[in-house]
């Protein structure tokens, strides 16, 4: 999120209207084919161009202990080869049509997105249904990615702090919802991963009745429908994949971990408290207060441990979305020559405030502000527009939610935000994490 000039803010009622009249929930035109396949179209002339967001329902929630990380790997696996198109051709047949692509994995998706010209969409179709029908799940590429994987992962952890610390956290956040382990996998589990392990799984989750589709930009949606059902409709359905149905236990005491990092010349702090589903009622007041804790010049947390304590060189906090409970992290940097305790004392005594004292509503009208103009900014463009309608179907559990945001933050009153501060954010809901230099001492 980005702060915005005064000018920007005195004006922002009124601006923050403007994509709401630009697109309706009417606009969004949907059908599902006879396998399961569902599809939003948004039709949008403006320019050209359209999108693709192929939305798949798996990602490291649907794992278990042995084949961690095989979601994000067959994001890897999916550039590499099908029937139709051999190793490399995806890209260089995408690319020949004018089109690009990129991919990501979260712990509960694997979204697919593909950027092209609108002249293009058969094209697009027809690589997308050859690997998802006939991916080449060749043993010599797997032990090609596997280790390109591997290799991820130990360079996420050595060049960042966050990673570093959060991976452990979560672990101990979490005691047995599959939210503690990582995205990227656990390293025995990447090179133990086995042939049988990896076409059960594209075969279960890369099924058609487990997909969402958005396509979105100068497309005429009776075309869409009828290239897709040529494309897609003749891949079969599989049975569902098996649910999630583990719960969290309720957390009854402050947990603690410190990770060691001989680069780290200053401590890192990660303190993270259990909340609900991003599709609860909480979640908008949730939104809010993370905001005006660490969004904007004058955020909560900037202010006071940054610009006048200068404990910190830099702090924020983040509400991911999940569909089931998650964390809502606070993260900080101490600045040089500051203890992790002051520092901690410092971010917990701000949490405190807010609990025991509340927030004005102008704070709480600034951070919706903020809120509202970083979230309309992203859907100024059809690849915006396609990311937040389908990760509002799948989040929110109804894409025309996104049509209703402004309502729902709206609607949060400076009471509703402390009261969720005072539900959440206490000491026995919490896990503290805190990442130092093997040189720190008892």
């Amino acid at each position: 999120m980005k702060p915005f000039s005064r000018l920007l803010m005195a004006g922002v009622l009124g601006a923050l209207a403007l994509p709401a009249a630009a697109y309706d929930a009417k606009d969004v035109k949907t059908f599902t084919l006879k396998n399961g396949m569902q599809f939003l179209v948004l039709e949008d002339s403006a320019i050209p161009n359209a999108n693709m967001y192929t939305f798949w329902k798996v990602g490291s929630r649907n794992e278990r202990p042995g084949i961690t990380g095989l979601s994000h790997f067959f994001e890897h696996m999916m550039f590499n080869g099908a029937k139709k198109y051999g190793p490399g051709q995806f890209d260089k047949v995408m690319e020949a049509a004018g089109g690009a692509n990129n991919a990501y994995t979260t712990e509960d998706i694997t979204v697919y997105t593909d950027w092209f010209p609108s002249s293009s969409l058969k094209t697009i179709f027809d690589l997308e249904s050859d690997r998802i029908a006939h991916l080449a799940i060749d043993p010599k590429m797997v032990a090609s990615e596997r280790e390109v994987v591997a290799s991820e992962r130990r360079t996420g952890l050595e060049n960042s702090s966050f990673e570093t610390l959060n991976q452990p956290l979560l672990s101990v956040a979490f005691t047995a919802h599959p939210y503690s382990w990582p995205v990227i996998g656990y390293e025995s589990d990447i090179k133990a991963w086995t042939q049988h392990d990896l076409e059960s799984y594209h075969r279960t989750y890369y099924a058609p009745n487990n997909a969402l589709v958005v396509i979105a930009g100068d497309v005429d949606f009776a075309k869409v429908k009828t290239l897709a059902t040529q494309a897609f409709a003749a891949i079969p359905a599989q049975s569902p994949p098996p649910p999630v149905v583990t719960v969290e236990p309720k957390q009854s005491g402050e947990r603690r971990l410190y990770v060691q990092k001989p680069s780290v010349t200053s401590p890192n702090l990660m303190v993270a408290y259990h909340v609900p589903a991003t599709k609860d009622a909480d979640t908008p007041a949730l939104k809010l207060l993370a905001t005006l804790l660490s969004e904007g010049r004058s955020a909560r947390l900037k202010k006071s441990l940054v610009d006048e304590q200068k404990v910190a060189t830099d702090v924020f906090a983040y509400l991911p979305n999940n569909l089931d409970p998650t964390l809502f992290y606070l993260y900080a940097v101490a600045a040089p020559g500051v203890t992790e305790p002051a520092l901690e004392q410092a971010l917990l005594a701000q949490i405190k405030d807010i609990r025991d004292h509340g927030i004005s509503e102008a704070d709480l009208t600034k951070a919706r502000n903020l809120l509202l103009v970083s979230q309309y900014n992203e859907l100024q463009t059809i690849n915006g527009m396609a990311n937040a309608l389908g990760s509002y179907a799948l989040y929110n559990g109804d894409y025309r939610k996104l049509f209703s945001m402004a309502d729902d933050y709206a609607k949060v009153t400076p009471a509703q935000v402390q009261a969720v501060a005072a539900k959440y954010l206490t000491k026995a809901n919490r896990t503290v994490g805190v990442l130092g230099s093997q040189e720190d001492k008892e």
